[in-house]
This record gives structure tokens, C-alpha cells and sequence, in this order.
């Protein structure tokens, strides 16, 4: 899956060398480190005004209204009334497998072959991708790299975003794998001379690589128990830590019958299953719940599907899956669109959710649907110090500037090659 991109890389640094930011990951935390009158919003919808948090080894000491500094051999961070929030975690990422939409040699995320368990996401992520820092401003510090291509893709894993390589930056690897389900909308391809394939039988096809990737898994399951094996198959091997739970499977669908579908798959292979897209998710809310399924809703700044939906319904579904007690997150597919992530919750934020309850979407929702909320999603005691500090709210575009951020304790810079090349043209212009 890796390409050599090196030359690439070299030639566009000789290129763009005057506006490419040279940042370093920052080192461990060395003493411990109080964060005084601030605004804490914990993540799990608690707020604590004028509040302390303090942290030591990368990880939450305390959080409270009365935490005083204990020690000589501390730093002290008087916010003066900033806002402190858990790091956003952006679940289904593209950032570090793709760098240069337009240029093949920078896009590692997709496989050839149809049906890639083995594949994983992990050892393709670029740690050095410019993008990175541009989520990192915006108070984004993990994400997950998601692999696409084919049906079953691979497996994705989660990173925190200051790191010397995909070793360093790995925060839970091969969490869950991707299964894609052919879309189930009875439209017709588009053709280069008006024709197409017929709805009838793109929805045939459609189905057939549903039945496909059924019988495989009903194969791997029955390779897992076999007591011993003939020969080692390595597709099938790559299920083993799915049907033990250990791993996840997303899959990736929208429409009502797409879902149900991916919930008849959790019933009959006992596997723990999350939607990724789930537009419609709102139809099907009880469903859902009945079954213990959790979404990621992707791109809420959309249109809706179906034509006869309201204009604004891609807002809306995130308070009417609160509403009935589906755990989900939010999502932007792609890469360098992640950094709205924090803004697009916002936007949900005003269409029925409450700002605490849009923040816990990109927070601690996140990091159990990714299972990692025992380590982080929240602001709370033994968690690690994923944080960011902005002077205003951090979901809404207009107020938020992120002074500072922290990832396991470690203060990380959040300069980025945009923020240059702006202080480099208001100086050209004497804007400064």
C-alpha cells in the first residue's frame, strides 16, 4: 500500500521552501502543569466555571473549582477566563494517507482488489503531511486513518497528531475494519453518451458484492474455527481479532436498506457494528438503538439524499439521534476538511442539540464509538491531557482562537504553512 513519494516530496520542498513551516514534535512534560481560571467544559456535558485543571506525565491529576497548585516545581497558566475543552477527535480520516488530491503519488489510502481485510491503514500515515497542523489550530489532536477502495478495505487506527512517525503517532492501532456497502439507490450510472447502466441492474450487481462479502465472512468464521488449518490463509486470519471483538466493523452506508442490511450482518456474525454515513439514520432511529448501534454521522454540512427531505434535514439528524438515545459522532469525510469538524458540530449545536451535547459529539461520543474513551474524550481524573484552550467558543468559527493545546501533556505548536504564508503577505503590504 506505501508509495515512494520521496522525490515528489523533495521537489515541491525545493518549490515551496520559503512557505513550508518547520515544526518538530514537542517533548514529554516534564513537571507538572496548572491551568487556572478558565472556563472547563469536561466533555461530558459538565461545566466548571473559573475552573482549575492540572495535569502531570501526560495525564489529569485534577479538575475542579478549588484545585490549588501543590509543589514548588510547577508552571502555573493563569487563562484568564479562556475556554478549555478535550481535544476533537475526527473519526474517518483521510489525513496522512492523502496529501495532494491531483497528484496519484500522494493518495495511499485505497488498495486494489475488492476484498482487503489485511490491508492496514497505520504503516501508510504520514506523520510529516502539512495538513496535520492546519487540524491542530483548530483544537482537532486525534483522528482516525481510514483506508477506502474496494469493499472491504482494511483497517483503520487511530493517531495523535505530534509525532516523529505512524509508530509514535499510533494511539489504538487496528481498531476497526471497513466495509463498504455498494449503494443501494436505484439511479442510473451516467454514461459518456447519455446511456448507463439500468437501475435494475446496478442494484442486481449491487447486491451480488453484498453476497459476496457475506460468504466470506461466513468462510472466515468457519477458517477461525477449525482447530487446525491446512494451509494459512491470511485474508482470513485478518478476521480473527473481529469475531473475538477485539476489533470493530464500520460500514460505510446511508440509505435505510443499506443500514438494516449492516444490522443483519451484527446478528448473524456477532460482530460489534457502527454505521459510517448514516444519512438516514433518522428513519431507523429505534432500530438502531434496539440493537446497540452506534453512528458516525459523516459531512452534516450536506444536502439530504432524497429530494423530498427538508433542506436542513443533514442538521437536524444529530438531535434526533440524541433525541432517541443513539450514540454518534460526527464526521467530515476527506482529509484537509476535518478541520471544520469543531464548526460543523456547531452547526448541529443550533439545530437542536445543546452546545454541550454538540461538543460531546466530537469528544467523548468519538472516543467511545472508537474505543478509546477510557484514555481520553473528556476532561476528567487519569484521562491523558489531550486539550485545547481557545479564547472563545471552539465551535463556532467567528469567536474561536486556539491559544494552546496539549497531546498526553506535551504543549504542541500550532503554527501551520497558512498562518505563515498570512503574516508573510501582511507584511509584504504593510497590513501589520
Amino acid at each position: 500500500m506505501k508509495r515512494n513519494i520521496l522525490l515528489f516530496s523533495l521537489a515541491m520542498g525545493l518549490h515551496t521552501a520559503s512557505a513550508q513551516e518547520t515544526i518538530s514534535p514537542a517533548a514529554p512534560q516534564d513537571k507538572p502543569i496548572y491551568l487556572t481560571n478558565a472556563t472547563i467544559h469536561v466533555g461530558n456535558g459538565e461545566v466548571i466555571n473559573n475552573g482549575t485543571i492540572a495535569f502531570s506525565k501526560g495525564k489529569i491529576t485534577a479538575v475542579g473549582g478549588n484545585v490549588p497548585a501543590a509543589g514548588s516545581d510547577v508552571t502555573v497558566v493563569d487563562l484568564k477566563g479562556q475556554h478549555v475543552y478535550p481535544g476533537i477527535i475526527a473519526p474517518e480520516s483521510k489525513l496522512g494517507l492523502v496529501e495532494f488530491e491531483s497528484v496519484r503519488a500522494t493518495i495511499d489510502a485505497k488498495e486494489v482488489g475488492e476484498i482487503n481485510p489485511s490491508v492496514r491503514s497505520i504503516i501508510a500515515y504520514n506523520a510529516d503531511s502539512k495538513v496535520i497542523n492546519t487540524l491542530r489550530s483548530n483544537g482537532i489532536l486525534l483522528a482516525q486513518v481510514t483506508p477506502e477502495g474496494g469493499i472491504i478495505s482494511g483497517a483503520s487506527s487511530v493517531v495523535q497528531l505530534d509525532a516523529w512517525n505512524w509508530e509514535d503517532a499510533a494511539y489504538k492501532t487496528d481498531n476497526a475494519l471497513h466495509f463498504y456497502i455498494p449503494s443501494l439507490l436505484p439511479v442510473a450510472n451516467e454514461g459518456r453518451r447519455g446511456g448507463g447502466t439500468p437501475p435494475a441492474d446496478r442494484l442486481k450487481v449491487a447486491m451480488e458484492q453484498i453476497e459476496n462479502v457475506r460468504t466470506f465472512f461466513r468462510a472466515a468464521k468457519a477458517y477461525q474455527q477449525e482447530a487446525k488449518h491446512a494451509a494459512t490463509n491470511l485474508k482470513f486470519e485478518s478476521m480473527r481479532r473481529l469475531f473475538t471483538k477485539e476489533q470493530q466493523l464500520f460500514i460505510h452506508c446511508d440509505l435505510v436498506k443499506e443500514m438494516l442490511i449492516a444490522v443483519d450482518f451484527a446478528k448473524e456474525f456477532n460482530v460489534d457494528v457502527t454505521i459510517v454515513g448514516g444519512t438516514d439514520a433518522w428513519l431507523i432511529a429505534d432500530i438502531l438503538k434496539q440493537n446497540n448501534v452506534p453512528v458516525i454521522l459523516a459531512q452534516p454540512h450536506s444536502l439530504p439524499v432524497m429530494q423530498d427531505d427538508d433542506i436542513d434535514q443533514p442538521y437536524k439528524t444529530a438531535a434526533l439521534l440524541q433525541k432517541a438515545g443513539v450514540l454518534f459522532c460526527l464526521s467530515n469525510e476527506g482529509f484537509w476538511q476535518q478541520r471544520n469538524l469543531g464548526f460543523e458540530a456547531g452547526t448541529a449545536g443550533t439545530y437542536g442539540l445543546s452546545k454541550e451535547e454538540a461538543l460531546t459529539a466530537v469528544t467523548l461520543n468519538a472516543a467511545k464509538i472508537l474505543g478509546i474513551d477510557k484514555i481520553t474524550g473528556s476532561l476528567e481524573t487519569g484521562k491523558d491531557a489531550n486539550i485545547a484552550i481557545s479564547t472563545g467558543d471552539i465551535l463556532d468559527m467567528k469567536s474561536s482562537v486556539v491559544t494552546k493545546a496539549f497531546i498526553q501533556g506535551r504543549e504542541i505548536n500550532l503554527d501551520n504553512k497558512q498562518k505563515q504564508l498570512y503574516e508573510k503577505y501582511e507584511k509584504k503590504y504593510g497590513l501589520k
